[in-house]
């Protein structure tokens, strides 16, 4: 993963931990997610979410786990 400065927050924010985990994947060039909104996670999904089109991520909203990692498998063998 590469990181793009255009997506990276500056200054000062308040942010949930579940909101900086997000950002920090994001600035650590993540660029793909298969997910579920599940407690706790829900919110990291919903930024994700939220965050993915104006960077050119891919989110995909997927049944379960199992569902989430072999999506994720795919995305990696390309």
């Amino acid at each position: 993963m590469k990181a793009d400065a255009r997506t990276v927050l500056t200054g000062a924010h308040f942010l949930s931990g579940n909101e900086a985990c997000c950002e920090g994947a994001l600035a650590a060039g993540c660029r793909f997610v298969a997910g579920y909104p599940i407690t706790p996670s829900t919110d990291i999904v919903e930024r994700i979410a939220e965050r993915f089109p104006l960077i050119g991520g891919i989110f995909i909203q997927m049944e379960d786990e199992i569902a989430s990692s072999i999506a994720i498998q795919g995305a990696v063998w390309g």
